[in-house]
């Protein structure tokens, strides 16, 4: 969804072939009447002009290039006003590469935290508070509600992962030069980042999604690593908790991440996604004694396999699968699979 409404394109004009101002006569393609030299499209390409300067107020410089350089088709090559444009364009040209080194130097110095730095840089505590309101509220009542459940250390804890996890589609989205929010949450739900995904390839978008586990698996191993460490029990809890629901949001329906990342997987991949979730959620049962409500069964293995056995017979498999969006997927479950095998909450007292 996007996170701004931004000023639509206008649309492009119905052929003229009268001179808006003496109405003579004009063939097809006629940009200027010869009799009175008025601009034939004006009137388009002053809404044009608008489009984009109400663009460039609100630092779309992109966008607003586009809008400009879209005037130009409407305009004969050697008038006044296609030169004035063409000089205009030349100046946001130079304003994005000087954005773009400027990023470029950050990101290197960064990696990819460059753009939640980047971003930190740009709060100021007045406009914070006037403007991401949701995300303060919505975090609050988040931690509010889990902390009046679970106590505050679980909340406080719970409350970070899933953050981390919404940050990593922040990060994903940010990187492929995209406008997104902060994270919105919904407490007793969840959380989602808003973010613009017209355009976006497949394989992006799988990107994304999944960046979303792979952050909130990294959150998890960081709680199973303080545990290790300290032997203090809330850390084992949320690195289970923490694996269990990064694994869930792999389940490759409604909105949940895995959904968005099998649009660039074939019927093949999607088959042996479904064949190793299967079998290893028979693992599990097996390693109960046979039993599938067994102190070891990881139901969460079968609703991924549900799930993607589904989508193995739905007709949104792309023309070219994508090999990186497979291993990427896999591995989540796996590396998911294997930390909730460690951290048994059985075993807690």
């Amino acid at each position: 969804m996007p996170a701004t409404v931004l000023p639509p394109e206008p649309a492009p004009p119905s052929v003229i072939h009268n001179c808006p101002n003496c109405s003579h006569w004009l063939p097809d393609g006629t940009l200027v009447c010869p009799d009175c030299q008025t601009l034939t499209y004006g009137q388009y390409l002053s809404e044009l002009a608008s489009s984009a300067q109400q663009l460039e107020l609100e630092k779309q410089w992109p966008q607003a290039r586009d809008r400009w350089s879209s005037a130009l088709q409407w305009l004969p090559a050697d008038t006044q006003q296609a030169a004035s444009i063409q000089r205009h364009i030349a100046q946001i040209d130079v304003r994005l590469k000087a954005e773009e080194d400027q990023k470029a130097r950050w990101t290197k110095r960064l990696g990819p935290f460059a753009p939640i730095v980047l971003f930190l840089l740009k709060i100021k505590s007045g406009l914070f508070l006037l403007f991401k309101l949701k995300f303060l509220f919505g975090i609050l009542g988040f931690f509010g509600l889990y902390w009046a459940i679970f106590g505050w250390k679980f909340a406080l804890g719970f409350t970070a992962c899933i953050f981390i996890h919404e940050m990593g589609h922040f990060v994903a989205v940010k990187r492929r030069g995209l406008k997104a929010d902060l994270p919105i949450f919904f407490p007793g739900l969840g959380a989602y980042v808003r973010w613009y995904s017209m355009g976006v390839s497949r394989e992006d978008l799988a990107a994304i999604a999944l960046a979303g586990p792979l952050f909130g698996l990294a959150a998890a191993l960081i709680c199973f690593g303080i545990f290790w460490k300290t032997h203090v029990e809330i850390w084992l809890v949320l690195a289970n908790v923490g694996a269990w629901i990064n694994l869930f949001n792999l389940v490759p329906v409604f909105g949940l991440d895995g959904a968005q990342a099998t649009y660039a997987l074939s019927r093949t991949q999607r088959a042996l996604i479904t064949a190793t979730c299967a079998l290893f959620f028979g693992l599990t049962v097996n390693a109960s004694g046979g039993d599938p409500f067994g102190p070891n069964t990881q139901w969460v293995f079968l609703f991924v396999a549900a799930g993607m056995g589904w989508r193995c017979f739905t007709n949104d498999t792309p023309e070219k699968p994508d090999t990186n969006t497979f291993i990427y997927f896999l591995a989540l479950i796996l590396a998911l699979g294997f930390l909730l095998f460690l951290t048994p909450v059985r075993n807690l007292h």
